[in-house]
């Protein structure tokens, strides 16, 4: 069942097309990402989603909600943790958390929430004083002290270094085994690959594919990548003749194999066979950059 329906949806920008004809749908339970470069059109969109912004054309549905003539009722079912949002630099923890279960009629137990998102600790600490990460897990608990049945994370952890990053990644998926519909905005490849069910490929204002990250990943073709150096020389025939190779070709002392398959292990084995070590192996698999590429003519970072 879909909780989020987008169709054909517009917003422009004076002269500028921000979003153009942008259509997918959300199933209940998953978390559905919006993947693309800076400008593409991703925070519109889920400002379009979330009734931040009137589209120019096209309908939007959350949970059969309009979110233009329904603004009112869809807070109660939708949360947003927005790219952009402060809070007073004096405001604590609690204070946050309790002020935001006030604007709703039957809110989650902040405490209880405030324990989840891993900030028990830092209950008294005014937010000028939290760390980054720190400032996006209370963002995450006040978008979901409503007990929202979707959620909108907007490039939730830009600007966190890689450790902060894991946290909250592992904060969103802890949301979504509770049952909560995510929608997640992102430019991080590793953090789509990581997280979502299925992406929206998003470039200039348009979808350029929906489909789950191994499913884009697969159409970009050329398979699997394995490098190495090799100890000693062989003949690149001996790897050719293995089903699971299409290519092989060499930059400097470097081999590199292109494949599909069990590629890794049938190049490893031929290549012990003949007494030849692969020095400093990688396993290389199409990344949803090279997707982005494939389907855009650019790379998405």
């Amino acid at each position: 069942m879909d909780v989020i329906e987008v169709r054909n949806l517009h917003k422009r920008y004076r002269d500028h097309v921000a979003v153009d004809d942008v259509s997918f749908a959300v199933a209940s339970g998953e978390i559905f990402g919006i993947l693309g470069p800076n400008g593409a059109g991703k925070t519109t969109t889920v400002e379009c989603v979330s009734g931040l912004r009137e589209p120019d054309g096209g309908s939007v549905r959350v949970t059969g909600l309009d979110p233009v003539t329904q603004r009112a009722d869809l807070r109660r079912v939708l949360g947003v943790q927005l790219q952009s949002a402060a809070l007073p630099d004096k405001i604590k923890v609690w204070e946050a958390l309790d002020l935001y279960a006030s604007f709703y009629p039957d809110p989650a137990d902040w405490r209880e929430l405030m324990d989840q998102v891993g900030l028990a600790a830092k209950r008294d600490t005014a937010f000028a004083k939290l760390s980054g990460g720190q400032r996006q897990r209370l963002s995450v608990a006040l978008a979901l002290v409503g007990r929202p049945r979707v959620a909108v994370l907007d490039e939730l952890t830009t600007g966190l270094d890689p450790q902060a990053r894991r946290d909250s990644w592992e904060l969103v998926e802890q949301v979504r085994d509770t049952g909560v519909t995510i929608v997640l905005v992102t430019h991080f490849m590793e953090e789509a690959e990581r997280l979502c069910d299925r992406v929206a490929l998003i470039d200039a204002g348009r979808v350029v594919a929906v489909d789950s990250p191994a499913g884009l990943t697969g159409r970009v073709g050329g398979g699997q990548r394995v490098r190495f150096r090799p100890t000693v020389p062989f003949d690149d025939a001996l790897l050719l003749a293995l089903p699971e190779v299409t290519d092989v070709s060499r930059t400097g002392d470097r081999v590199v194999v292109t494949g599909d398959g069990n590629l890794a292990p049938a190049v490893t084995l031929a290549l012990a066979e003949k007494g030849v070590v692969p020095d400093d192996l990688r396993i290389e698999r199409a990344t949803l950059d090279d997707a982005f590429l494939a389907l855009t003519g650019r790379k998405l970072a």
